[in-house]
C-alpha cells in the first residue's frame, strides 16, 4: 500500500488558533473522503443530541442544551469513518494473504471500510474465508470450553454500550473467570486506584454545569485540542467570564493557547479568537510530581506567612479540619522539601510555580483537569493523588463550580467499568450476580491488560476474545508481545473494521463484524437503543440513525449472546434470546445489579444532559477507610525508580496522539496543529538537544530504550525541532510502543508508562 515519500513530507510552523476554519476544513475533508458529504452532514446534526446518538469517539459530556452542531472535527472523522461507503468484503480477503496485510499501515487497513461477514483464518491459504454465524459461535464456544477459564481473556475497548458490557462481563463470570481487562487498564486505571484512597470514589466529581460557576481552572497532562475538542466550548465560555486558566504540559499545544470557535461567526470570519491559557508552563516529561508538590508547598508557605501576619490565607482550614485526614504530616513534608529539588524535578523555576499558586490560592471554586499525561507514568497513582491534595487544600469539593476532572478517552470506557467490566472482583457486585443468576461467581483476581500480555508471553493465556479495539497495536513492548500473540490457540476479534489485531492472529482466528453505534439496530424488526456514560458520570441514551453497512452484520449484544449460548450450559435465569430481542430487559437487569446508580433506568436514560451516578464527594461524604478525604504524601519527587538509567545521552520520551488520530485509529498523516504532515515517524526534539547530540533538522535516527538491556528500538525516525523542554523528546503512539517495556508501568495501577520513557537517540 501507500509508502511514505520524502516529497510528501512537509514540516511547518502552526501559529493559528485551534478550531476556526481549520476545524471546518477537516470536517469537510473527512466527509468527502468517506463519500458521504450530504448524508454525513445530516447525521452529524444528530450527534450528541438528546434523542440522537452518542459520538463513537471521545467521552466528553453531552449538554442538556446542545449547540446546533454538537460535534468536533474528531467526532466528525469518527462518524465519517464508520459511515464510509467502502466495504471490506470476503472478496477483498480472497485477494490478500494476512502475511501481505501485515505490511499495510494502520490507516490503510481501516481505510478498506466496513467488514461485512464473519471470517475464519484458513491456515492452508493464509487468508480469511467466509463462514456462517452458527459455525463461528459453535467453534469459538467449543474451543473456549476446551481450555481452563483462567486461561481465557475477555478484553473490552471503550466503545461497547452499557448493555453490551453488562452481558459481556456476565458471560465471562458465568464461564468462571474475572479476566476482564479493558482499555482503562492502559489509560485511567491510575485514577481508579488513586482517587478512592484520596476522596473515596474512582471517578471525577465535576459536572458540565460546574464550568458556569468556577472561578479558576488548571489543566495538567491533557491536550484538549486533540483529545477532547468539545471541551473547548466550556473553557471558552469560562475564559470570556474572566476565569483564569493555568496549563502545565511539556509541549506547547495550540488547542491550549488560542481557540476560534467555528460556530461563532465573529471568530470564524475575523481574526478574533480566545486566549485559552492565562499561564502556560512547560514542565519536563515526568515532572508532574515536582510541579504539583511545588504548588502545594507554595500554598502552605503562603498560608503560613498569612497566619503570622494575622491575615486570611489560601487554605480552607475549616474544611480541612472537618473533612480531611493527614494534613499536618503532609504540610510538614512540604515545608521540608527544598525548592531546588522541586525546580530540578519539575523543570520550572520557583517564581513560575509561585505565580501559578497565587492564582489557584485565590480561587473559591477551582476545577482541576487532567488526562493520560498524568496517569501513564510509573508514579501515575501518586500524580492523581497530588491533584486531589491540591484541591483539598482549598476545600474545592462539595461546592458547585469546583472539583476534580479526569478526562476519559473512548466514549464509554468509564461506563463499561460501572456495569462490571473489571478484573477486580471486589469492584463487581458478585453477591448480587449470584442471587440474580443462581451461580457461584469466581472470586480470584483477574488479569489486567499488561498482565494479559505477560500471560501471552509466558503461555498461560490461551485465548483472547476482544470486544472492539485494537489491543495488539495498543499494548507496550510490541517486539516481545507480537511473536507470542501468534502462538495463542485462539483469537477472536469483534470489530467494525480491519486492524492490526485482526491480521496478526492466533493459531485459530475469527473475525466477527458488528453493527456500529450509528446504525439502526433492529431486533425482531424493532429498533433498539443503547446507553453510555460520559466523562462526568452522566448516562445517556443513543439511537442509531442509518441502515447497517451489511445485512449480515449482528449487533454487539447479539454476538456476545451467540458466543455465550455456545459456551455456557443453559440457565433459565439467563435468557440470552429475550435480552437480545429487547435491550430494555438488559437495562432492567443492570438496574437490579446496580440499583444505587441505575434505578428507574428506562425512564431516565433520555433525560436531556443525562442522569448522573451518585457522587458522594459532591455532598461532602467520603467513602474511604478513614471516613474522610485523605492527604497523601509523595515520598519522592523522582518520577520513577528507573532514573538510574539517566545520563547525558538519555532523553525522556513522551508519546502523543496526532491531530489526525483517535487512539489507534489513524485517519491520516497530517498533524495540523503541530505542523507535521506526510509522516508519523518523527521525534520532536529541543534544538539544544539536537545540537548537543550532533544531529540536525530532518536527520534520520534510531530511538532505543535505555531502561533495560533488552534490544528495543524503532528505526527511521525523522528529527523535528520543536518547542519542548531540553532533555525531553516526543513521538507518536502507537508507532513508538515497542520502546515501552511491560515492566515500565505505574505502581499500583499497572498502567503502561507511555509518557516518560528513558531513550537514547542515535543517527542512522
Amino acid at each position: 500500500m501507500a509508502k511514505e515519500r520524502d516529497d510528501d513530507i512537509r514540516i511547518e510552523h502552526f501559529d493559528h488558533a485551534a478550531g476556526g476554519w481549520t476545524s471546518l476544513r477537516e470536517v469537510a475533508h473527512a466527509l468527502g473522503e468517506a463519500h458521504i458529504p450530504v448524508r454525513g452532514t445530516r447525521v452529524l446534526l444528530k450527534q450528541n443530541k438528546p434523542d440522537g446518538f452518542a459520538c463513537v469517539s471521545c467521552s466528553w459530556a453531552k449538554p442538556a442544551h446542545p449547540h446546533p452542531a454538537e460535534f468536533c472535527e474528531h467526532g466528525a472523522k469518527a462518524t465519517a469513518w464508520e459511515l464510509t461507503t467502502a466495504r471490506c468484503t470476503p472478496e477483498f480477503f480472497a485477494q490478500h494473504t494476512l502475511a501481505e496485510l501485515e505490511g499495510w499501515s494502520d490507516h490503510d487497513l481501516e481505510f478498506q471500510g466496513r467488514l461485512t461477514a464473519p471470517m475464519r483464518w484458513d491456515r492452508a491459504t493464509d487468508k480469511y474465508v467466509e463462514a456462517s454465524w452458527e459455525e463461528a459461535f459453535a467453534d469459538i464456544g467449543a474451543r473456549l470450553k476446551a481450555i481452563a477459564p483462567r486461561a481465557a481473556v475477555f478484553y473490552t475497548s471503550g466503545r461497547a454500550s452499557l448493555e453490551t458490557s453488562y452481558l459481556y462481563q456476565l458471560m465471562a463470570r458465568l464461564h468462571g473467570t474475572n479476566n476482564l481487562p479493558d482499555s482503562s487498564n492502559m489509560c485511567h486505571e491510575s485514577t481508579s486506584v488513586g482517587l478512592p484512597k484520596s476522596i473515596g470514589v474512582p471517578v471525577g466529581t465535576v459536572r458540565l454545569e460546574d464550568f458556569e460557576h468556577c472561578d479558576a481552572i488548571f489543566v495538567i497532562g491533557h491536550n484538549v485540542g486533540t483529545n477532547s475538542p468539545r471541551m473547548l466550548h466550556s473553557l471558552e465560555d469560562a475564559r470570556k467570564r474572566g476565569v483564569p486558566l493555568i496549563t502545565f504540559n511539556p509541549l506547547r499545544e495550540p488547542g491550549l493557547v488560542r481557540f476560534a470557535n467555528p460556530q461563532n461567526p465573529l471568530e470564524l470570519f475575523t481574526t478574533r479568537d480566545v486566549e485559552v491559557s492565562t499561564q502556560y508552563h512547560q514542565i519536563r516529561a515526568g515532572g508532574d510530581l515536582g510541579v504539583l508538590t511545588g504548588l502545594c508547598k507554595a500554598l502552605v508557605e503562603m498560608d503560613d506567612e498569612a497566619r503570622v501576619l494575622g491575615r486570611p490565607g489560601p487554605l480552607a482550614h475549616a474544611f480541612i479540619a472537618e473533612h480531611t485526614q493527614g494534613y499536618a504530616p503532609f504540610a510538614e513534608h512540604l515545608r521540608q522539601v527544598p525548592w531546588s529539588e522541586i525546580e530540578r524535578a519539575s523543570g520550572l523555576g520557583r517564581v513560575a510555580i509561585e505565580s501559578a499558586a497565587r492564582v489557584l490560592g485565590g480561587a473559591k471554586r477551582l476545577i482541576g483537569i487532567y488526562g493520560m499525561g498524568l496517569t501513564q507514568h510509573r508514579e501515575g497513582v501518586l500524580n492523581v493523588q497530588m491533584v486531589a491534595n491540591l484541591l483539598l487544600l482549598g476545600g474545592h469539593f462539595g461546592r458547585v463550580g469546583a472539583g476534580i476532572l479526569p478526562v476519559r478517552g473512548h466514549s464509554n470506557v468509564q461506563g463499561q467499568r460501572t456495569v462490571g467490566v473489571t478484573e477486580k472482583p471486589e469492584l463487581a457486585p458478585l453477591d448480587r450476580l449470584k442471587s440474580l443468576y443462581g451461580f457461584e461467581p469466581p472470586r480470584e483476581k483477574g488479569l489486567t491488560t499488561v498482565e494479559t500480555c505477560e500471560g501471552v508471553i509466558a503461555g498461560s493465556v490461551e485465548a483472547i476474545v476482544s470486544l472492539g479495539g485494537n489491543l495488539l497495536r495498543a499494548v507496550p513492548d510490541t517486539l516481545r508481545v507480537e511473536p507470542a500473540w501468534r502462538r495463542l490457540p485462539l483469537t477472536v476479534q469483534i470489530l467494525t473494521k480491519l486492524n492490526r489485531s485482526a491480521v496478526v492472529h492466533g493459531e485459530t482466528a475469527w473475525l466477527l463484524p458488528c453493527l456500529g453505534r450509528i446504525e439502526i439496530d433492529r431486533q425482531g424488526g424493532v429498533a433498539q437503543a443503547v446507553s453510555m456514560e460520559d466523562s462526568t458520570g452522566a448516562m445517556h441514551g443513543s439511537r442509531g440513525q442509518v441502515e447497517p453497512a451489511s445485512p449480515n452484520l449482528r449487533s454487539e449484544p447479539a454476538i456476545v449472546a451467540g458466543i455465550a449460548r455456545a459456551l455456557l450450559p443453559p440457565n433459565p435465569r439467563v435468557p440470552w434470546d429475550e435480552w437480545v430481542a429487547d435491550y430494555a430487559k438488559v437495562r432492567a437487569e443492570i438496574a437490579k445489579a446496580f440499583p444505587e446508580i441505575f434505578h428507574d433506568f428506562e425512564a431516565r436514560m433520555w433525560q436531556p444532559g443525562g442522569f448522573h451516578r451518585p457522587s458522594p464527594p459532591r455532598e461532602l461524604e467520603w467513602k474511604t477507610e478513614t471516613g474522610k478525604a485523605n492527604f497523601i504524601v509523595a515520598p519522592s519527587l523522582q518520577e520513577d525508580d528507573d532514573m538510574r538509567f539517566a545520563g547525558p545521552d538519555v532523553l525522556r520520551l513522551t508519546t502523543l496522539r496526532s491531530f489526525d488520530q483517535f487512539n489507534t485509529t489513524i485517519y491520516g498523516d497530517h498533524d495540523t496543529f503541530r505542523g507535521i504532515n506526510g509522516t508519523r515517524r518523527v521525534l520532536m526534539m529541543n534544538e539544544a538537544d539536537i545540537a548537543r547530540l550532533g544531529l540536525h533538522d530532518g536527520a534520520m535516527v534510531r530511538a532505543s530504550t535505555a531502561a533495560d538491556d533488552f534490544p528495543r528500538a524503532v528505526d527511521a525516525l525523522r528529527v523535528v525541532p520543536y518547542e519542548i523542554p531540553a532533555g525531553c523528546v516526543a513521538g507518536y503512539f502507537p508507532e513508538l510502543n515497542p520502546l515501552v517495556p511491560l515492566w515500565h508501568r505505574a505502581k499500583g495501577s499497572k498502567v503502561p508508562g507511555y509518557k516518560s520513557i528513558p531513550v537514547r537517540i542515535q543517527a542512522m
